[in-house]
């Protein structure tokens, strides 16, 4: 096929996407319900008409000024929890740097003990087997020795 035949021949097998634009008079009906009380929740009226998008009815009330039909969320906690949890996020973070230091560090030494078994002429896994037989060998080298 052709050029434009092939572009064609594409386009057409795609799918189309379908874009819902609702009306001005409809947006205020959905909302109007929502202020009299019809729908408990903005999700029971977008699932009663079918409304895609979970920020769609969202937005509407933002834009009519009703922020006071949204859902709130109030958070209740004890003293000094606040500070705890600033404290804990510090301590992920410290954490986190602690693990991605060993992360380098294991990738450091497996990097140097390739090398070392290069110019030993040996390759890593016969020589880890080597030194894990003789680290069980030695008096006080077991398991539980660490």
């Amino acid at each position: 096929m052709g050029g434009w035949v092939a572009g064609y021949a594409r386009r057409e097998k795609m799918e189309c996407s379908v874009q819902v634009r609702y009306s001005v008079a409809f947006k205020r009906q959905v909302v109007g319900e929502l202020e009299s009380g019809r729908f408990r929740s903005i999700e029971e009226a977008r699932a009663h008409y079918g409304i895609g998008g979970s920020e769609t009815v969202r937005r509407w009330l933002e834009r009519m000024g009703r922020n006071d039909l949204m859902p709130k969320v109030v958070r209740v906690e004890k003293p000094g929890e606040a500070r705890e949890i600033v404290e804990l996020k510090k301590q992920i973070r410290q954490l986190q740097q602690a693990l991605g230091q060993t992360q380098l560090k294991n990738v450091l030494n497996e990097s140097l003990l390739e090398i070392a078994c290069e110019r030993l002429g040996t390759d890593v896994e016969t020589f880890k087997k080597k030194a894990d037989t003789k680290r069980l060998c030695r008096p006080g080298g077991g398991a539980g020795s660490r």
